[in-house]
């Protein structure tokens, strides 16, 4: 699910399959009037169903995607408040506080923007490293001066680390796999009952490419949305950057 082209590919190739056979097996018997009034109530059925689960997966996707655009919205408020908050402890610690928290920001802007899953493995460790140390950095004058001004640059730091972990669960929470088994085969279903109700099959007619087609192109655009390294439509970091632009000015 993480290829939405090599989806469409397959997609197309399964669902035009489907309605081949559907028209081998109709070239092999005759179907009755009144067995095709039925056939054509079963398939308008079919496709009703099948265009409710894509709507509804596609409406899945979407909440995902947006869902994502927020937490980078979110990181990169909270990153912005703890910088200022940083102020509010000692200078010494104030000063490692804002050059590790411009650290961290880059790799954040990377996390966003890289696709490499090794390059990915080691942005991952160092953000670790960088949130223990982020955290040291304000654990230490908190112990030395537990007074409530301090207090708010260490809420702000847990803003911080909580906005990465929310963001990493928005990135992990994709559909289901049974939701996709289930759309993929109902139209498998649907494309093998358009192949058997048709009227007329002609060998090679392009029209029974149709709804394949228009189906692939489909699965391509909810995978697309749903994959959130993958494809065209991805969400970009531009809070973050926002965020290093300001500090650059400052």
């Amino acid at each position: 699910m993480n290829f939405p082209f090599l989806i469409f590919f397959v997609s197309f190739i399964a669902l035009a399959l489907s309605v081949w056979i559907g028209t081998l097996l109709r070239n092999r018997k005759v179907i009755e009037e009144d067995l095709r009034e039925d056939l054509d109530i079963i398939l308008a059925a079919a496709l009703t169903l099948l265009g409710l689960i894509i709507g509804f997966s596609f409406s899945m996707a979407i909440n995902r995607y947006d869902q994502r655009k927020n937490y980078e919205e979110a990181e990169a408020n909270a990153i912005g408040t703890e910088y200022v908050r940083a102020d509010l402890l000692p200078d010494p610690d104030a000063a490692r506080v804002r050059a590790l928290l411009k650290n961290y920001l880059g790799q954040r802007i990377l996390f966003y923007q890289n696709r490499d899953e090794h390059e990915l493995q080691k942005i991952n460790d160092y953000t670790a490293q960088l949130q223990s140390e982020l955290w040291s950095a304000v654990q230490v004058p908190a112990a030395a001066h537990p007074t409530p001004v301090i207090g708010l640059a260490v809420s702000g730091m847990n803003d911080v680390l909580n906005s990465q972990g929310y963001t990493q669960a928005a990135w992990r929470n994709r559909i289901p796999i049974a939701a996709w088994a289930l759309m993929v085969a109902i139209a498998i279903c649907s494309n093998l009952l358009v192949g058997y109700a048709a009227h007329r099959v002609k060998t090679g007619a392009l029209h029974f490419l149709v709804l394949p087609l228009l189906l692939s192109i489909s699965f391509l655009l909810i995978a697309d949305i749903d994959s959130p390294r993958r494809g065209v439509i991805r969400v970009q970091p531009q809070n973050l950057i926002s965020l290093v632009q300001n500090l650059r000015a400052q």
